[in-house]
């Protein structure tokens, strides 16, 4: 049986993959492996692609594991640069279209520094959603999960079994749920000032 061709040692091999659709800009990943590159892993983007670049010998587990990381490191960095309101609606229409089949449409959508115990509210009667200010900063599939949980209050109040079924569309929901439960519980922890002597 011939060698993996793109684990072969000795040149750079590309392989392309698609990226399951989860509301960011990039729809497909390309993984580059280069003899040269020994322990570094980095990642751009590249029009609507994101390019990863990891050394040869990596193995399949290894790219997968460092293909997650690196997008979520990407996103992170992407999710840093504030949105205004403008882009946080266009942003929640594009959302409503690709997982509510554009059901879910929100009157206005904006960023609030009044909400310190929710992420998100949303007025279905008025059709507005409110974000907190506290989710700027964090990765785009964490405030994607957001809007995507308040445009189902849109279509259906409350947090019944048809919400959560609705909600489901969304493929990262269970990833971005147990982020901000982390960051809730982080938050809960006893904060130590200063370095310990030793």
């Amino acid at each position: 049986m011939p060698a993996d061709p793109l684990h072969r040692a000795g040149t750079s091999q590309r392989s392309a993959k698609s990226q399951p659709t989860n509301g960011s800009r990039a729809s497909a990943i390309e993984v580059r492996r280069s003899a040269r590159r020994r322990r570094t892993v980095s990642a751009y983007r590249e029009g609507d692609r994101t390019v990863v670049l990891i050394p040869a010998r990596m193995s399949e587990a290894e790219e997968q594991r460092w293909v997650r990381v690196m997008l979520d490191k990407l996103a992170a960095q992407e999710s840093r640069r504030t949105l205004g309101d403008a882009e946080l609606a266009e942003r929640a229409r594009r959302l409503s279209e690709q997982y509510f089949d554009g059901r879910a449409r929100p009157r206005s959508v904006r960023w609030v520094t009044n909400q310190n115990t929710r992420w998100g509210s949303c007025t279905p009667s008025d059709g507005s959603i409110r974000l907190s200010h506290r989710l700027q900063g964090m990765p785009e599939y964490v405030v994607d999960y957001v809007l995507c949980h308040e445009l189902a209050h849109l279509l259906v109040p409350g947090h019944g079994p048809r919400f959560w079924r609705l909600l489901e569309a969304y493929p990262r929901t269970e990833r971005a749920r147990g982020y901000l439960e982390g960051v809730v519980a982080a938050e809960r922890l006893p904060h130590v000032s200063g370095a310990r002597d030793e």
